[in-house]
């Protein structure tokens, strides 16, 4: 049975968001790396480490909480499914909240945010939102 790895990912993260929880760890890929890589790079987790079990590895995620215990992460929308794709050209980039979240995109150029998109000036998939 195949399963969406980035859906499963989202789900996680949000589950463990609504549960207050600080850690969250899940399977690692690639591209989950790469998400996870772009999530800390634009300030929406504290910290994360790839820990090698022999296996595939596991991605242990630090959750980001401000002094009223709210998250650094509202909202997580998985945009392209397997069974639809969505791709955007570099002038129909979204933008998530006018410029307050970020839009994952996979490109030629690797995984890229949309703001990193629109000025290498290059389109592609778009992966998710986060906001």
């Amino acid at each position: 049975m195949l399963t969406d790895q980035i859906s499963d990912m989202f789900t996680r993260i949000r589950n463990a968001i609504k549960a207050r929880k600080r850690t969250v760890d899940i399977p690692a890929t690639n591209i989950k790396k790469e998400i996870t890589r772009i999530l800390f790079e634009n300030h929406f987790i504290s910290k994360y480490a790839f820990v090698d079990d022999g296996r595939q590895g596991v991605i242990k995620i630090l959750l980001k909480y401000d002094e009223e215990q709210q998250n650094a992460i509202q909202g997580l929308k998985k945009i392209s499914v397997p069974g639809r794709k969505v791709y955007r050209g570099v002038q129909s980039v979204p933008k998530v909240l006018g410029g307050l979240g970020i839009a994952i995109v996979s490109t030629s150029r690797g995984l890229l945010t949309d703001r990193q998109a629109r000025e290498q000036h290059v389109g592609g998939e778009v992966i998710g939102m986060i906001w």
